[in-house]
């Protein structure tokens, strides 16, 4: 589990920045106390020298500096006791004073040694929705937002089950996948379905929830993912190039791909040969994958070679959607 870069370096900056804004916050209200209360500002630089003077009895040479130590340390607490009954005695907390880390586990750090602390982890996952929410509709989806009643209890053409059963068959394994993701029993899922049905709605449930768990998520649109391939193998131009092969890695090692509307690409040698190799390496490296597609299973393996086909095929889970049209019905309500 690792976040992108990016992602990691904007959850960075904001654990610093909310530690900087903390500390000009506290540094604002040391000012106030000490200009109501005048004595607690003496009492600060007293408690400051005490420290000096035990450095100096410690160090001092031919004497025992265990007595005079005694003797600062007893001034230290007594001045500290005053401190407290000033505060106190004003309507503060006795540690209204001390610099407190708004995580006492790794101490603002956002890491414990060489483990990343749950506080950076927290920035990380919203660092992560706020990119998603870029492309995918997330707003208020989510699997407690989900609508079932859009979907026929009646019985569908062709099918052996109603729209409704079919899609919370559906809907339990995406909930699944998502919650259990990386130990769920299907490894890659395959949404296939017309138009309107909930395949993106359900896909940002999954990246939402996989997400918050931790997990790197990357959703693009197939147009985009082989215009991106596209770029890295002919685009003349340097930023474009390293732009593009930036892009193409997040693609193979992201925890988790979402591939929206597979179908729609231009079915060139080249765009068959990127998906290759897109599915194949995900798939070598146990890399997650979900698709969506206006596709059947038939439709892919008259667009794609008989090797997509069978990856397609063999290693994911697929999904039918069937019904009306959500966004018609939605339309029609209003």
């Amino acid at each position: 589990m690792a976040y992108e870069a990016a992602v990691l370096r904007r959850a960075t900056e904001r654990l610093e920045q909310q530690r900087k804004e903390r500390e000009e916050a506290q540094d604002r209200r040391r000012r106030a106390i000490y200009k109501e209360l005048p004595r607690v500002a003496e009492i600060d630089r007293e408690l400051r020298r005490t420290i000096v003077d035990i450095i100096r009895a410690s160090l001092k040479n031919g004497t025992d500096p265990a007595p005079p130590i005694g003797v600062i340390r007893d001034k230290n607490l007594s001045l500290q006791a005053e401190r407290a009954e000033l505060l106190l005695s004003h309507g503060y907390g006795e540690d209204a004073l001390d610099e407190k880390p708004a995580c006492p586990k790794c101490g603002d750090t956002g890491w414990r040694g060489a483990v990343m602390c749950d506080c950076l982890k927290v920035l990380c996952a919203q660092e992560q929705i706020r990119e998603l929410s870029h492309l995918l509709p997330l707003g208020e989806q989510s699997f407690d937002t989900f609508q079932m009643d859009y979907y026929s209890p009646l019985p569908w053409q062709g099918r052996d089950i109603s729209p409704r059963e079919n899609m919370e068959m559906v809907y339990e394994i995406c909930l699944n996948y998502a919650q259990k993701f990386g130990k769920f029993y299907f490894n890659n899922l395959f949404l296939s379905g017309p138009p309107g049905l909930g395949k993106t709605f359900l896909s940002s449930c999954i990246a939402r929830a996989v997400s918050e768990n931790g997990f790197s998520v990357v959703y693009d649109t197939a147009v985009q993912v082989f215009s991106r391939f596209e770029d890295r193998k002919f685009s003349r131009d340097a930023d474009d190039t390293r732009q593009a092969r930036d892009e193409t890695r997040r693609y193979l090692s992201c925890d988790l791909l979402i591939l929206d509307d597979l179908g729609s690409e231009m079915s060139t040698p080249f765009v068959q040969s990127a998906l290759y190799t897109l599915l194949n390496a995900r798939l070598t490296a146990g890399k997650r994958t979900v698709i969506s597609s206006n596709l059947t299973m038939d439709d892919v393996h008259r667009r794609y070679s008989p090797q997509i086909a069978s990856r397609l095929e063999g290693e994911f889970r697929v999904l039918p959607f069937f019904g009306e049209d959500i966004r018609l019905l939605k339309k029609n309500r209003i």
